[in-house]
């Protein structure tokens, strides 16, 4: 039998909140100051008036070799949970232990001190994770080859562009090898080929590192890590080692949005936009590779315009738009002012790839080509396929035995 590692990360019940107020922040950290000095911490646990919880009962254990992926939209918790991990806040209520050194890039440019060089930088953050001047002396040309930015390694940090901050950001922290490495989203910033490099240099280290890491990037998350957090207004939503099913239900997040309108003029208005041919499962329509897709629009006219362009644009499961769906600029005929154009669209064989898509719509006056509406994530649907692909297609193909 397998032994099991050490766990280097342990959180217990850990919670923290914050004010929406300035003053009232500070009138309660008073109050907190002085319950504390009497022991009368209990008085803290209750949300008292403006407050709310940024991180709420978080519980998990990461042992060496195995990398945990939180996940969640813009102000879940996750950045305030790692501040909490790294030292930088103090949680009101719970318990963090954490063996070993701690490497962090959880802000970019983070640890560093402007005025000083990146190979001062260099020593300076060694120095904060333990090492001696010759441990570090041995690894600091590593480092500097690492982040591919030796001609600038003598400037002032405050004159790096944000990807040079990156590449030694992730640089010394990759190759001091800590024991626990905490990454939020910086790697985002870095260009592809040093993202890639930072990726197959995880791989060497995970083994004897434990890894935090919080990605917007889902195809980053599937790559790495083994357990999935998905936060939601500060609480785990979801927790496991079911990578697949956890990015099911962050992605579903976009499908329960409502439509977001960017452009209108006020000349129409969308009135039923609905998938025809489609299942549904949890209020999404499901569609199988292969299938046709049949889409029923019906927008009202508020005033009329003589000739109307509908351009229908296909965003994938990263949100990116992946192409538009062919026009036939004759079939459709705008409407009297108060009256509804209806129409369908049919895309035969959707060979997308497994996984949620969305349509948005624009129109345009088609003989002036100006702008009358726009919406982005009209409709959402579902593509089922046995194989779970990143790439947005999934192109019907045959494979033939050749002799040569």
């Amino acid at each position: 039998m397998m032994e099991e590692k050490e766990i280097l990360v342990k959180v217990e019940h850990l919670s923290k909140k914050f004010c929406k107020d300035l003053k009232t922040s500070l009138w309660y950290g008073v109050k907190d100051l002085f319950n504390n000095v009497l022991g009368n911490q209990n008085e803290n646990e209750a949300l008292r008036s403006k407050e709310f919880w940024a991180v709420k009962d978080i519980n998990f254990e990461l042992r060496r070799g195995e990398c945990l992926g939180l996940i969640g939209h813009n102000g879940a918790g996750k950045s305030t949970l790692l501040k909490i991990l790294n030292g930088l806040i103090n949680p009101d209520q719970g318990k963090v232990t954490i063996k070993g050194r701690i490497g962090a890039l959880i802000e970019l440019g983070a640890g560093f001190n402007p005025i000083l060089s990146g190979r001062e930088n260099i020593y300076n953050n060694g120095a904060v994770l333990g090492f001696s001047k010759i441990e570090i002396d041995s690894k600091v040309e590593e480092i500097i080859d690492f982040a591919e930015i030796r001609e600038f390694i003598d400037m002032p940090v405050q004159n790096y562009s944000s990807g040079m901050k990156v590449r030694l950001g992730f640089a010394v922290a990759a190759q001091m090898k800590p024991d626990v490495l905490i990454i939020d989203e910086v790697l985002a910033v870095g260009d592809l080929g040093f993202v890639l490099k930072c990726f197959n240099t995880i791989d060497t280290i995970l083994p004897e590192t434990a890894i935090i890491f919080v990605s917007h990037a889902m195809p980053m998350i599937s790559r790495i890590c083994s357990q999935i957090i998905l936060m939601e207004h500060g609480c785990s939503e979801f927790q496991g080692n079911d990578v697949a099913k956890a990015i099911d239900l962050y992605y579903n997040r976009f499908a329960q949005n409502e439509s977001n309108v960017v452009f209108d003029d006020g000349n129409l208005a969308i009135k039923k936009v609905e998938i025809l041919n489609a299942e549904f499962e949890n209020n999404i329509p499901q569609l199988k590779w292969g299938d046709d897709l049949l889409v029923y629009f019906n927008v009202l006219v508020k005033n009329q315009i003589s000739t109307l362009d509908f351009i229908i644009i296909v965003n994938d499961k990263e949100q990116r738009s992946i192409g538009i769906l062919d026009r036939n600029l004759d079939a459709i005929e705008c409407a009297p002012k108060g009256e509804s154009i209806e129409f369908k669209v049919m895309h035969e064989q959707l060979q997308f790839s497994k996984g949620l898509y969305s349509l948005s719509l624009v129109v345009r006056d088609r003989a002036t080509k100006r702008p009358i509406f726009r919406v982005n994530n009209l409709i959402t649907f579902q593509v089922s396929h046995q194989y779970e692909i990143w790439e947005p297609f999934l192109l019907k193909s045959t494979f033939q035995k050749t002799n040569i």
